[in-house]
């Protein structure tokens, strides 16, 4: 289960490394993967909800 968490999160890194510019559009992209990561393994929702919500004040600075 870890192993398929930490292949998820190290494919969404290399994919966000591999854009040219972080835009809101490529981290709620990013967002989006780490939440489906999260609930595949078994992560529960309010916890996957509140984790989600404070990546994303913290990258867009909200």
């Amino acid at each position: 289960m870890l192993d398929n968490l930490t292949q998820r999160f190290s494919g969404i890194i290399k994919n966000l490394r591999g854009q040219a510019r972080l835009t809101e559009s490529n981290i709620q992209d990013a967002l989006r993967e780490v939440r489906l990561a999260l609930l595949e393994a078994d992560v529960a929702l309010p916890v996957v909800k509140e984790f989600i919500a404070k990546v994303k004040e913290a990258a867009l600075g909200q």
